[in-house]
């Protein structure tokens, strides 16, 4: 019996499939492109991920030579706040436009003065940022009127992969939640703000719990990916809130954070919850309560952007490099916007830079102060959740920045916490394969999947002397943005 988890990434569809135990018996990816037509834009285009995840399914059974009568379900996990545009008949209308797409701040704007600050936040639990799909929904409005009145179904990007599997339109209400048009609070489409912004909702999918059947495999999906006619397809979760379950982050006050292209601090709730400033996302959860989290634009693709664009693809050298440095890389510091940000500042203006450099300094030393400066970013959204009043002990971290021994030691070091490894690093594609076992019925809920499935292989402490050292540099490196901010808008405007 196995349950297939399928993560429709930024960069890369990865599938996984899971027995019972939760061991992952076989995986593929498939990557595809992302497309910057001018700066700060960010799109893809749909048919790739359908291709990549289509050939990846086909792949992976007859690599593996599964019995396709052995896959039980099927989960979904994705990017979130993707804006995918289909006409009447199903044709996808424009380039989705992706959850780092900085285009909208207009509309945001827009937004943010026409629904006061109080409604928007009780309506949605959040404010409007320029990575969510409602700002992309008006920006389509106002700028490409003759796409916009072509609309007749919006979806976000995990969502149209299952729409090509099963045919059916639909939606989690852990990814409904960062649409803007969510009411998250009570788990449904906020009439209030559809109104509002005059968006009908019969453009909108049905909204389903993570682990509730959404549809079956369709006749023409069997055919292209080797799937079984009639296998059920579960609501699934947008990434972040997969990886909490693929992470066993599903109580209250468990936390973990995700080193991925994004970088995410993830605190799962039993009641919905508002940060006072809304530099916090309040979001539904896939186990069918509530979690806030705090999200960098950009974390692990830091390295990637440093690594692959300047240094020659050569990661082990420069990590390895990098682990002889001292702490706090000579006093040299990262600023890690390399996309703008989002917690705590949400600016779309706000840029990377170097601070401190000076002739001592090398390729390593600045290799661990992207590191620790990503740490440090994620620790912005870190002090926010311990504001709430939520005690914090323990992290678990996920994604691909995590597989890094260093990176674990520098985020232990820099929270002054306990980081645990749990025993897989699939966070997402894992997560979806377990709703699709809830989904199934083969456990009563996530809670229960989670306890029987994730375990701890591997726990990193905090260094005294390292967390001092850290606690200072962090102190200067937040009062950085608040120095150079009038410089990000200022090089802002001279791209006018």
């Amino acid at each position: 019996m196995y349950f297939l988890g399928i993560d429709l990434g930024t960069s890369s569809v990865k599938i996984i499939l899971v027995d019972e135990n939760g061991d992952i018996v076989a995986s593929m990816s498939k990557e595809y492109d992302i497309y910057f037509p001018f700066p700060n834009w960010a799109e893809q285009n749909p048919k790739e991920w359908w291709d990549a995840t289509k050939e990846g399914i086909r792949e992976l059974i007859e690599k593996y030579n599964i019995d396709s009568n052995d896959i039980k379900s099927i989960g979904l996990s994705g990017q979130m706040h993707g804006l995918v545009m289909l006409d009447k008949n199903f044709n996808v209308l424009y380039p989705a436009i992706l959850w780092c797409d900085q285009r909208t701040q207009k509309e945001c704007d827009y937004i943010n003065t026409f629904i006061n600050k109080k409604d928007l936040s009780l309506n949605t639990g959040n404010k409007a940022l320029t990575g969510f799909t409602a700002p992309k929904i008006l920006w389509i409005r106002n700028n490409r009127k003759d796409i916009y009145d072509k609309i007749a179904y919006i979806l976000l990007p995990k969502d149209y992969i299952r729409f090509k599997l099963t045919g059916e339109l639909a939606i989690d209400v852990a990814d409904a939640s960062g649409t803007l048009l969510f009411d998250v609070k009570n788990r449904r489409w906020s009439n209030f703000i559809l109104e509002k912004l005059n968006i009908p909702i019969e453009l909108l999918p049905k909204v389903y719990e993570s682990y509730e059947c959404t549809g079956y495999v369709s006749k023409e999906a069997a055919l292209e990916t080797g799937l079984k006619e009639g296998t059920m397809v579960v609501g699934g979760a947008g990434d972040q809130a997969a990886a909490a379950v693929g992470t066993g982050v599903v109580k209250n006050g468990d936390v973990t954070v995700s080193l991925g292209t994004s970088g995410v601090v993830f605190a799962s709730l039993n009641d919905f919850y508002l940060e006072e400033e809304n530099r916090l996302h309040s979001f539904c959860h896939a186990n069918g309560k509530w979690h806030v989290m705090g999200v960098m634009l950009s974390a692990a693709s830091c390295l990637k952007w440093w690594v692959e664009n300047v240094n020659n693809n050569n990661y082990d050298e420069l990590l390895e490099g990098a682990e002889r440095v001292e702490v706090g890389s000579n006093n040299l510091l990262f600023l890690p916007y390399l996309m703008g940000e989002r917690t705590p500042y949400s600016d779309p203006n706000a840029k990377g830079a170097f601070i401190g450099l000076n002739m001592i300094h090398n390729k390593y030393h600045m290799t661990r102060s992207i590191l620790e400066g990503v740490a440090f970013g994620l620790k912005d959204s870190l002090r926010l959740i311990e504001n709430m009043g939520i005690n914090i002990n323990t992290v678990k971290l996920n994604g691909g920045g995590a597989k890094s021994r260093l990176w674990r030691h520098i985020i232990a070091d820099v929270f002054n916490k306990k980081i645990e490894i749990i025993n897989s690093t699939e966070g997402p594609a894992l997560g979806a394969a377990i709703l699709a076992a809830v989904g199934y019925g083969y456990y009563k809920d996530v809670i229960e999947a989670c306890e029987s499935l994730i375990k701890v292989v591997d726990e990193i402490y905090p260094s005294e002397n390292n967390v001092k050292k850290y606690r200072g540099l962090y102190e200067v490196y937040v009062n950085l943005y608040k120095t150079l901010k009038d410089t990000f808008d200022g090089l802002a405007d001279l791209c006018l």
